[in-house]
């Protein structure tokens, strides 16, 4: 049903979201107000990645693990020895084939799969485990094309199952903070945000390095775009409320030319290996160009191919101040501009955050950080876990639905297609089916 809602209670939409009134994914779930005691888990994808968010699944209370899944049998053992080193007992394993994980879906034992695989399972494993009755929550991207992202919100709404996916980012203690700030509204009406996945992962794709993931590197050969988006639309989605009383409408995507993986390559294998001579499609640095319904734009950065230093680059321009992670710096008209004598009001300069840090903290943050200390990406692998995990043995739809794990995913497909078009524009499509206008902001506070 793709009707406006609104009118069917002579509401508009900020009328709507003022009354606090909303259409969540729960709403649309007959399983959303399930309680459970514990949550018992099947686990695909014993890698790097996969062992780290074990670890830290085994931390938090009202957790079992009952069934691991790796074709890896070195990995899949050590991750049964981790179950086992927890207390619990050594969980089943299933590594027979590329495709052993249906097994592990089918299972009446578990309440929810988790998936650590590389990208072009994600889809396929969430899909298996939703129609087996399994909610499932799914590393980054949560699809590869625009089919894909239909099929999970589609299968999610069929099954009454939450398809959750594991993005991190949108815990950072700043995202949370800058969260808090445009709910107080010292920031304004948000009306521009940009952040980027800036990271040099050359020595990764070409697997030069212990925690390499060569899998990564066939994407950079072939496609070219924004392969990478949700890490930083994420955090911009909560803050424009993205999904939830605002939606993106098109994009526009530019990409340079290709250049630092085949110099890396010539340099570290030499000019005759087959690394050297590869034609890798994907443009050193993409910058795509977002537009929402309500008029607001996003600019997403991706650079995962030059040599540089890691930025966790976060920016968002409000009516009256602006936050600027790179220089940890914020402007507040009326505020950072005070002074004395006549020319005051036309000063601008930037404060130092340290006092709106100790204003605006996140309740997370402060009732969390002992817990989270030592955890990946400087805690918040455990905070999206223990968020995760809080939710449904609670009966609550996770923070991060299935509604977001489409609309960020497919980004990078359609960011593909304006890049071969010149730049053209390219109609970003509504999943929620109209449903953005009910379903309220995401509320800071209520992350605890």
């Amino acid at each position: 049903m793709e009707n406006d809602m609104t009118e069917l209670i002579g509401l508009d939409r900020r009328d709507l979201l003022k009354t606090g009134l909303s259409i969540t994914a729960a709403a649309y779930s007959p399983l959303g107000a399930q309680q459970r005691e514990s949550i018992r888990i099947g686990f695909v994808g014993t890698g790097g990645r996969g062992t780290s968010l074990l670890r830290n699944l085994l931390k938090l209370d009202g957790v079992r693990v009952n069934a691991l899944c790796d074709i890896n049998e070195a990995n899949l053992a050590r991750a049964q020895k981790l179950v086992a080193d927890a207390g619990q007992p050594k969980p089943e394993g299933y590594s027979k084939s590329e495709t052993d994980w249906r097994n592990l879906c089918e299972r009446k034992d578990l309440d929810i799969v988790f998936n650590a695989t590389p990208w072009q399972w994600h889809t396929p494993i969430a899909v298996a485990a939703m129609k087996a009755g399994k909610d499932t929550a799914t590393e980054v991207p949560a699809a590869l094309t625009v089919d894909e992202c239909w099929e999970l919100v589609e299968t999610s709404e069929k099954t009454g199952r939450h398809c959750a996916m594991l993005e991190n980012d949108c815990y950072y203690r700043e995202v949370l903070m800058i969260l808090t700030m445009i709910r107080a509204g010292v920031l304004g009406e948000p009306l521009m945000a940009e952040a980027g996945y800036l990271h040099d992962l050359r020595t990764v794709k070409f697997n030069t390095v212990p925690h390499g993931e060569p899998w990564r590197l066939e994407p950079t050969i072939k496609r070219n775009g924004n392969l990478y988006p949700t890490h930083p639309m994420g955090p911009m989605a909560w803050w424009l409320d993205i999904n939830r009383g605002d939606r993106m409408t098109y994009l526009v995507s530019m990409s340079s030319r290709h250049a630092a993986m085949k110099e890396f390559a010539i340099r570290e294998f030499g000019p005759n290996d087959w690394r050297s001579k590869t034609d890798y499609a994907l443009g050193d640095v993409n910058v795509t160009l977002i537009r929402t319904e309500e008029g607001k734009t996003i600019t997403l950065w991706f650079n995962t191919n030059s040599p540089r230093v890691k930025e966790h680059l976060l920016r968002i321009q409000g009516t009256k101040g602006i936050f600027n992670s790179m220089m940890d710096r914020v402007f507040v008209e009326g505020r950072s501009n005070r002074g004395e004598g006549e020319n005051w009001r036309g000063r601008h300069d930037w404060e130092e955050s340290a006092e709106y840090r100790r204003q605006y903290d996140s309740k997370l943050w402060k009732n969390m950080e002992e817990q989270a200390r030592g955890a990946g990406h400087s805690g918040v692998d455990y905070m999206q876990l223990y968020r995760l995990v809080k939710n449904l043995r609670e009966g609550r739809p996770p923070d991060i639905d299935v509604y977001d794990a489409a609309a960020w995913s497919v980004l990078s497909p359609l960011s593909e297609v304006s890049v071969a078009g010149r730049s053209k524009p390219v109609d970003i499509p509504d999943f929620t089916r109209g449903k953005w206008k009910l379903r309220a902001p995401v509320d800071p506070d209520a992350i605890v």
